[in-house]
């Protein structure tokens, strides 16, 4: 039986580890050929393409950093069907506001916000030359909405994914492109633990309304829903995966 995004090429930029990887695994099993971003650890990154070519779809990889306009053109010309975009990709160096940096501030916005719109400009460049239509999904956080400690930084560049979600769905309708976001909350990834100890994020977890930290899996799923035919009428939205501690 054909996936729910069988005939679909899907470019998921930060994807060696955490949400990213769940996003290829899921894309794939339902069918979509993969380009896999990835930047600094090359043996995950094959080991993904090599589980993702087990379902039966292509896994292109390519090493880049969705800062650099340079290495956004070459992730985007690595499959020229592409029509899925998951723009995954972030960071979050944890600092305190009155110690940030310059440099601090600027590295935040150059991977969380500039690269967003990096890929999503050469993206929706490609699609709406070849009158193609597609998808968008970004990654926002349930920080743009509560704010953080630590994350000035991180914060702002989210709330600027969200911004940019809104404007481009409204720009690219005419183009038949989708522009979404997915929310997430505490998620069971690498990132929570640079600024907290095991125990304290499972403690965060208990906390939650639906008792646990979310599973990378479960925002995978809410993207592939965002990127697949059933959001045929949904652009310009957002969607909380969070257990409930934020019910915007």
């Amino acid at each position: 039986m054909a996936g729910r995004l069988s005939g679909h090429t899907a470019l998921v930029t930060g994807a060696q580890q955490g949400i990213g990887a769940a996003v290829v695994r899921t894309f794939a099993r339902e069918g979509a050929n993969v380009v896999v971003n990835w930047l600094d650890d090359e043996a995950a990154a094959q080991a993904l393409a090599a589980e993702a070519r087990k379902a039966g779809v292509s896994a292109t990889l390519v090493r880049g950093d969705v800062a650099r306009p340079d290495d956004v053109a070459r992730m985007v010309d690595a499959a020229p069907d592409v029509d899925l975009l998951v723009n995954n990709a972030g960071i979050f160096p944890r600092v305190a506001f009155l110690d940030m940096t310059d440099d601090d501030w600027d590295l935040v916005q150059g991977v969380n916000l500039r690269g967003s719109f990096l890929c999503l400009r050469a993206f929706a460049r490609r699609l709406s030359a070849a009158g193609r239509p597609g998808a968008v999904v970004n990654l926002a956080s349930i920080v743009a909405y509560r704010g953080a400690e630590l994350g000035a930084h991180y914060v702002a560049s989210k709330a600027g994914v969200l911004g940019l979600t809104r404007a481009c769905a409204l720009e690219l309708a005419p183009h038949r492109i989708r522009v979404n976001a997915i929310a997430p909350g505490l998620v069971d990834t690498a990132q929570p633990r640079y600024g907290m100890s095991e125990e304290a994020l499972m403690a965060a977890g208990r906390q939650m309304p639906l008792g646990r930290i979310v599973d990378p899996d479960e925002i995978a799923d809410a993207a592939l829903f965002l990127a697949s035919d059933e959001a045929r009428q949904i652009t310009g939205q957002v969607l909380h995966v969070n257990g409930g501690s934020y019910l915007g």
